[in-house]
């Protein structure tokens, strides 16, 4: 599961990054956050043509054939051995993989005895994180003349050794040399793009203790990703 993000790099660094336009309108500078949730913004790359592309899009996939928007609540992330086939994800799966540029995200610890104390992970070369992402535009279907809704899903997979067993699920994180595979169904078929769903390797991810005020979503700022001293185990 990943529910928290960290996204406070500038779009314009982010598109740079992966080799991407700005979408139309779509302010460099953007807007930092360092709790980022579902139902928000993410920015999402996608490819078009051999031209990528960052946007924005709301976090939790809303499919073409759902009768309202309420079901992104729940589709915020899709779980990678079942992604091909879901209902939910299928169709943007074949047809719609984005890659979601973030600085970082938080997971909480769930071994026994422990705290449930959130644990900030970035990647230990300091660069963006690139998970790999699904995305829908949905036409309101009682509104046919309103804007397509443009939504997103984060792919998850069993987790790395850098994960330390504090979470059982994590983000598909992509390496550089993979965005060209997931993003161009042209040439890449899904047997091809099923393979990156996979654990990051050993020493991709770094992670620290960091305060319990990141569970909500009305905190916001730099000192969430601070590192706290460790709670007491019992």
């Amino acid at each position: 599961m990943c529910g928290r993000i960290a996204l406070f790099s500038p779009p314009a660094r982010l598109a740079r990054f992966l080799d991407a336009a700005l979408a139309a309108g779509l302010d460099p500078e953007g807007h930092p956050s360092w709790n980022v949730g579902p139902q928000r913004r993410l920015f999402g790359v996608v490819e078009h043509d051999g031209a990528r592309t960052l946007d924005r899009y709301r976090w939790g996939l809303v499919p073409s054939w759902a009768k309202d928007d309420k079901i992104g609540n729940r589709l915020f992330n899709a779980r990678g051995e079942t992604v091909a086939e879901k209902p939910s994800f299928r169709s943007a799966f074949a047809k719609r993989p984005c890659v979601i540029p973030v600085d970082g995200f938080y997971e909480w610890d769930h071994r026994p005895g422990r705290h449930r104390q959130p644990h900030y992970f970035t990647r230990l070369d300091e660069e963006p994180l690139l998970f790999a992402g699904l995305y829908e535009h949905w036409r309101n279907p009682a509104d046919p003349s309103a804007e397509p809704l443009a939504t997103c899903t984060i792919i998850t997979t069993t987790p790395s050794v850098d994960l330390e067993e504090i979470h059982d699920r994590m983000p598909v994180v992509l390496s550089t040399d993979d965005v060209e595979t997931w993003l161009n169904v042209e040439d890449f078929g899904p047997d091809e793009r099923l393979q990156l769903l996979r654990p990051a390797p050993k020493g991709t991810l770094t992670h620290y203790c960091v305060d319990a005020a990141v569970g909500s979503v009305k905190n916001d700022g730099p000192e969430l990703t601070e590192p706290v001293e460790p709670q007491s185990f019992f």
